[in-house]
Parts: C-alpha cells; sequence; structure tokens
C-alpha cells in the first residue's frame, strides 16, 4: 500500500523530530532488543525502526507494510529505553507511529468489528470482564474443559492457541469484593489506592485479595476506588490512543476522590501506563497537571512493602527449593522496580533464590503479543525456558499477569508440570506468610 501525504503529515504533526534525531545511532540497544536478538536484522532492532519512521516522516519511503510490520513484530518491552544514553523516549514514538498506520489503514469489517467489541465494549467494562471471566470459569468447572480436549475440539484452533488454553490459570467462582475500604490498627500507617485492573480483578482476583492483605500486614489504610476501569494499556500498545486517553480521564477522576499517599499496582505492565498518564495527556492542558500528580503516586507493591519493612516484621518461611525471578519488562524498563521484587524473595527462609540469566529480557508475552506474533512470541520463550530449566528451580516468580501466564505456558510446553511452577509474587509472599 502506498504511504499517503495524509500519513506523512501525521508523523510529521505527531513524531517530535527532535526524538527522532535523539537517536545517534550507537547501537547501544541492540543487545538489550529481544527481536534484534533473535533475528539480527536491523529492521528489527530500536534504532531501525526510529530510521524507518524517519523516512516515513520525511518521505523517502512510498511502501509502508514492511514499516508497519515491523512496528507490530516489536514487543513494546522498552529495554531499549534504560540501554540508550541518549535518553530517547522510543516507546512513545513506538506507540504514535502505531496509532497513526491504525487511523488511516483500511481494515475489514471483521476487523472493525472485532476491536469494536474488544476495545470498546469488553475491557472498558468491568462488568462485561466478570461475566467473561464468569464463563470462563463455567467452562473450567463444569467438565466442559475436559470434553473438549477429550475429543479433540482445541485442534480446530491455531497451536498456539490451543496451548494458551492449557495454560489458564482457575478463574475463582463468584467474583465478589466484600469491601472497598480495608483499615489497619498501627503507627505510622500509610493511605494507599488500590488500582485492581480488569484482569487482575477477574482472572487474577486471588491475586488481588493477596496483594490487599499485604498491604494491610505491612501498615496501609487500603482503598478501592470503585468507578476506576481497564488502565488503557491494551489500547495503547494496539494503535488505540484515543480510547488510552479516555479511560486515563476516568481513572485520574475515580482517583482524585480518594486523597491517598499512593496509588499501587501490582501488574507491571498496567503499572507503567499508569505511570505515563502524563506523557498521554501532556497536550491536553485541561488534564496535563492532574495527570502529572496522578502518575506521581503510581508505585509497585512491592516498592511500599520494602519501604515499610513488611519482610522485616512478618515471618516469611516455605519448605525447602528454589526460586527464581522474571522481571515484568515495563516494572523494570519504565517504572525501574528491580530490586525490591528480589529482596522480598530472598527474604523467605529455606528459599534459595536463583538468578535468572536474562532475566531482563522480555518472556514474549507483551500483552497479547504471544497471539498477535506467535511465532516470534515462541522463538522467545523457547530461549528463556532454557535459561529457566538452567537454574534448576521449583519456583518462578513473576510480577505481571502476562509474564505468568507466558510462564505457565512455557511450564506447559516443556512439559515441567511436575517440577516447575509460577507463581505471582503476592500470592508467593502469601503463601509463605507464617500467621501469628
Amino acid at each position: 500500500m502506498t504511504v499517503s501525504t495524509t500519513i506523512q503529515e501525521q508523523f510529521t504533526d505527531r513524531i517530535p523530530d527532535e526524538e527522532l534525531l535523539n537517536c545517534m545511532r550507537c547501537g547501544f540497544c541492540l543487545p538489550a532488543c529481544p527481536t534484534y536478538v533473535e533475528t539480527q536484522d536491523e529492521v528489527h532492532s530500536p534504532r531501525g525502526r526510529i530510521a524507518l519512521m524517519k523516512a516515513v516522516r520525511d518521505g523517502l519511503i512510498t511502501e509502508y507494510e514492511e514499516v508497519e510490520h515491523s512496528l507490530n513484530v516489536c514487543l513494546g518491552c522498552r529495554a531499549c529505553e534504560p540501554a540508550c544514553p541518549a535518553g530517547v523516549n522510543y516507546g512513545s514514538m513506538l506507540e504514535e507511529a502505531r496509532a497513526i498506520f491504525q487511523e488511516q489503514k483500511k481494515k475489514s469489517f471483521k476487523e472493525k468489528a472485532t476491536r469494536k467489541v474488544v476495545f470498546d465494549q469488553l475491557f472498558p467494562n468491568q462488568k462485561r470482564m466478570k461475566q467473561a471471566t464468569g464463563l470462563l470459569s463455567f467452562y473450567q468447572r463444569s467438565g466442559l474443559q475436559k470434553v473438549t480436549r477429550k475429543i479433540g475440539f482445541m485442534r480446530l484452533f491455531p497451536k498456539h492457541l490451543a496451548e494458551m488454553e492449557k495454560a489458564l490459570p482457575k478463574v475463582p467462582k463468584g467474583i465478589k469484593r466484600e469491601s472497598n475500604y480495608f483499615p489497619v490498627n498501627k503507627t505510622n500507617e500509610k493511605t494507599v489506592a488500590f488500582f485492581t485492573g480488569c484482569l487482575m480483578d477477574t482472572m487474577f482476583f486471588e491475586t488481588n485479595q493477596s496483594t490487599i492483605k499485604l498491604l494491610q500486614l505491612a501498615g496501609c489504610n487500603v482503598h478501592i476506588p470503585q468507578t476506576q476501569n481497564c488502565c488503557g494499556a491494551l489500547h495503547g500498545h494496539s494503535g488505540e490512543l484515543e480510547g488510552a486517553r479516555q479511560l486515563a480521564k476516568k481513572n485520574i477522576e475515580a482517583f482524585e476522590e480518594c486523597e491517598a499517599d499512593y496509588i499501587i499496582t501490582n501488574a507491571g505492565g498496567c503499572g507503567a501506563f499508569l505511570h505515563d498518564y502524563d506523557h498521554l495527556l501532556r497536550d491536553e492542558p485541561e488534564w496535563k497537571e492532574r495527570a502529572e500528580v496522578f502518575a506521581s503516586k503510581i508505585t509497585d507493591f512491592t516498592s511500599i512493602l520494602v519501604d515499610m519493612k513488611f519482610h522485616e516484621q512478618n515471618t516469611l518461611q516455605l519448605t525447602e527449593e528454589i526460586a527464581t525471578y522474571q522481571d515484568s519488562c515495563h516494572l523494570r524498563n519504565v517504572m525501574g522496580v528491580k530490586d525490591a521484587p528480589r529482596k522480598l524473595i530472598k527474604s523467605i527462609s529455606n528459599v534459595t533464590y536463583q538468578e535468572l540469566p536474562r532475566a531482563d529480557q522480555c518472556c514474549g508475552s507483551a500483552g497479547i503479543y504471544n497471539i498477535v506474533q506467535p511465532e516470534m512470541s515462541n522463538q522467545i520463550l523457547d530461549h528463556k525456558m532454557e535459561d529457566v530449566k538452567g537454574t534448576k528451580a521449583h519456583t518462578i516468580v513473576t510480577t505481571n499477569p502476562g509474564c505468568l501466564l507466558q510462564m505457565k505456558l512455557g511450564i506447559q510446553k516443556e512439559g515441567l508440570q511436575d517440577t516447575i511452577r509460577a507463581v505471582h509474587l503476592a500470592d508467593y509472599l502469601i503463601e509463605a506468610l507464617q500467621e501469628k
């Protein structure tokens, strides 16, 4: 398809020239980029993608299929950003470029319908999310899952979707929270607001409950704003920036009603997107300052647990095992949280912590990347599992739902279900907590 003047103009208007020119082509990003490591192809490197964006902006490219493909193959893990000596804001350029192509390209009826259902009707509506996960819970508990597997029904679907179906966690039945405020009676307590998320408060509801309990034990009064909604990360990463902005505004309003010291997250991908609301709304004067205040309060649950010395005030113990940790890309690369999760794992008695080689490199999940780019995702996951096996770990700990599902998928593919498990750190800490 030929690049239209409109697309070129959009790149000129929406992607600052100084951002594109900040890239010095030094190559420090190359070993940090999972897709470049896998392909050794500059087209699939951060500096290569920036060069393609600049070429579109300058009118030097007349066919944009390769550009769009390169942008879509990018995991959006943003490992290139901490590696970049020039401080290039690659993530924001990536999302803007994807949005431009999404807005300008002609979509089939099927694609339009799918995007409308996912981005307009499902994720922004927590009631529908609960209904959808309720159906999944029924599928798992009614025996229907066993029947479909036995008759080979899943073979009608692409292989990667059939594999993912096996790795899905058991969805809790009858999701309901008794209260939206959880106080504590401690000195030096903090007041926090908890961002529950869409997937986290449905498919991973028990992990959210674990997080609330941990925050209380650390000395936090926990508020849960009832009008909060999806963080918008899926929208932002998929070229639906306007939808992401609308969700951001609703969340800002919801959390402004609760005067909290911090806004706590327990999903790295959500936390990073919330953390970037100030950038997302930078061009809207009436929202810019409010977004900056909101973003300044975003804190990962591991950081506040460590700051409030939860691991020193509580006895944590498990039966003897080896544990390793897979970083959430966005938690590490955007929010800068690296040490806190490791410190908490190491505080558990009888657990030997073994650092995972290349733990800072993406596992291949990246939101819905493992669905839309299964070949590259599986290639990255295969190498990740080689590293996991090298640690001889019994437990892989993560701090993001996508990473958790991807690790479960890797365990499933390798046939290691009897020797290795994957668990969210909040659940791992609750498991280790020795009640007084």
